[in-house]
């Protein structure tokens, strides 16, 4: 990173948190394209903050997707509001599907610009929410708020031995997108990164509370599922299938059709955390050769 976007783009350090006054709002980086903006913490002590590519601006997003003048963030009574300044692709706040012109910003928000998300950090207590948003990123896919890949050998490793020492069933499941590429080709990244939100917030709403959903990578996900039998994970796997075949993917006004491939493995004796992924994706690799849009084991094994 070049120095002049170190002059333009105000970047605090933990040390340097630890001394600054309380109650400083500020926006912190927890997804970008670049691992080094991770973390990245901007404070917001100005009343008029501007945000895009340009190198002009007080918050420098250096990617094709953010407009050079892209949005503002300014102080009215107290609070503060963001507003995008016509940008092509957009600014989005949350989970909203539709792009914001003008709104006030509230504790915990996350705010989408181009291919970066921030989340807004507000109050007295700025310090521990900022330690707290730090942790959470290092178990946290920041793009679709379901776990890593680190959380879900974090939860398998748990879950192997509790399962072994109660005689209890676990079962996982491998779930990737279907012609995923053509997705980004046809519509650009930022459609693909839509997808992978709303698949994600989707498969969550099916899951049971117990199960833990998490990104394995790329367009990749996994389930795990405590006490689940082979049979009872396929069943599950199915419903998911059927699920994201029929959910209206919305990307830019128009509906788009995807589907997943999973495979489905149980728990064996012996297995350790590694040969049970390898046997989950062992499956995926079946569902995705065997034509793909489907479940392996198939349901029709099962009575």
């Amino acid at each position: 990173m070049d120095s002049d976007h170190d002059i333009k783009t105000r970047v605090t350090t933990l040390e340097e948190l630890k001394v600054q006054r309380k109650g400083d709002d500020c926006l912190v980086v927890i997804y970008a394209p670049v691992a080094s903006e991770l973390g990245r913490r901007h404070v917001l002590d100005k009343e008029l903050i501007s945000i895009g590519r340009d190198r002009e601006n007080d918050i420098v997003v250096d990617s094709d997707s953010v407009s050079r003048r892209h949005a503002r963030i300014d102080h009215r009574d107290g609070k503060f509001y963001v507003t995008d300044l016509d940008s092509t692709n957009g600014t989005y706040a949350n989970d909203e599907p539709d792009p914001i012109h003008d709104c006030q910003l509230r504790r915990g928000d996350q705010l989408k610009i181009g291919d970066t998300i921030f989340k807004y950090l507000s109050g007295s207590d700025v310090e521990a929410q900022y330690h707290e948003t730090i942790f959470n990123m290092t178990i946290t896919d920041g793009l679709t708020d379901v776990g890593n890949k680190k959380r879900l050998d974090q939860v398998v490793r748990k879950e192997i031995p509790r399962a072994a020492r109660h005689g209890r069933e676990l079962s996982m499941l491998m779930i990737d997108i279907d012609h995923f590429k053509d997705v980004n080709d046809t519509y650009g990244h930022l459609a693909g990164d839509s997808v992978l939100r709303d698949l994600a917030n989707s498969l969550q709403k099916r899951l049971r509370p117990d199960d833990e959903l998490g990104r394995y990578g790329g367009e990749e996900f996994a389930a795990v599922l405590p006490e689940t039998s082979l049979a009872g994970a396929v069943k599950i796997a199915e419903d998911l299938r059927k699920l994201v075949e029929s959910h209206p993917f919305l990307v830019e006004g128009e509906q788009i059709k995807v589907t997943v491939s999973i495979g489905v493995a149980e728990l064996a004796q012996g297995m350790d955390s590694k040969a049970f992924f390898r046997a989950a994706d062992e499956m995926l690799y079946k569902a995705k050769n065997g034509g793909r849009n489907r479940v392996c084991p198939s349901p029709s094994e099962f009575p």
